[in-house]
């Protein structure tokens, strides 16, 4: 069964003035859905990838394709990016992941932390946060669209926030100011959902 591109949960200017319909229409329809065909492609390719799951695929990724990698993050990252975005100002951390949030040293660290690894981070990459097996967060980051699923990445971990920091997320917007975007990004991080999946971490 091939992967299919998911709709986003939301209409394209949904996040503005922080992320432009103009960016949402191509980095969806153009950036998410090349992933998508290429990961099919490349599944098709190789029977002992086909009827796995993408979260399946990303653990075992050490012995897949270059192409099954880049493309099966990217499928994946921009599934999770989607969903854990929400209207601006909408939400705030509570419950667990409140806590945990307060346990790590409380949000303006994390934001600062997250901040810095993705600013920081070389060329393409990702900015994560993530719960390890004991529930602690941590913030990492990884290059290209590895992401913390996978088996050949250091910092391994359930993903609960994470930032897309391609050039082509934020350039029409931000332009080359990447920590001006990173800024900007928190204004639409859905609490809701990252609190969700940080319970779902430590059921």
């Amino acid at each position: 069964m091939a992967f299919e591109l998911p709709p986003l949960p939301y209409d394209y200017d949904a996040l503005e003035p922080v992320i432009s319909k103009e960016t949402m229409t191509f980095h969806h329809d153009k950036h998410h859905a090349a992933y998508t065909n290429k990961l099919n492609e490349a599944v098709a390719a190789d029977t002992s990838l086909q009827g796995k799951s993408i979260e399946d695929i990303l653990a075992n990724i050490s012995s897949a394709p270059a192409a099954v990698r880049n493309n099966g993050g990217g499928f994946w990252n921009h599934d999770f990016f989607w969903k854990i975005m929400t209207k601006p100002g909408t939400t705030q951390p509570s419950g667990k992941l409140a806590q945990a949030i307060e346990a790590f040293g409380g949000l303006d660290k994390l934001k600062d932390e997250f901040n810095t690894k993705g600013a920081g981070q070389f060329g393409s990459g990702w900015a994560w946060v993530i719960a390890d097996a004991e529930g602690k967060l941590k913030v990492t980051s990884t290059p290209n669209q590895d992401n913390p699923l996978m088996d050949v990445v250091a910092d391994k971990g359930t993903p609960i926030l994470g930032n897309d920091v391609w050039e082509h997320a934020y350039y029409l917007t931000y332009m080359n100011d990447r920590p001006g975007y990173l800024n900007a990004w928190w204004d639409v991080v859905n609490w809701d959902e990252a609190g969700r999946r940080y319970e779902a971490a430590v059921a």
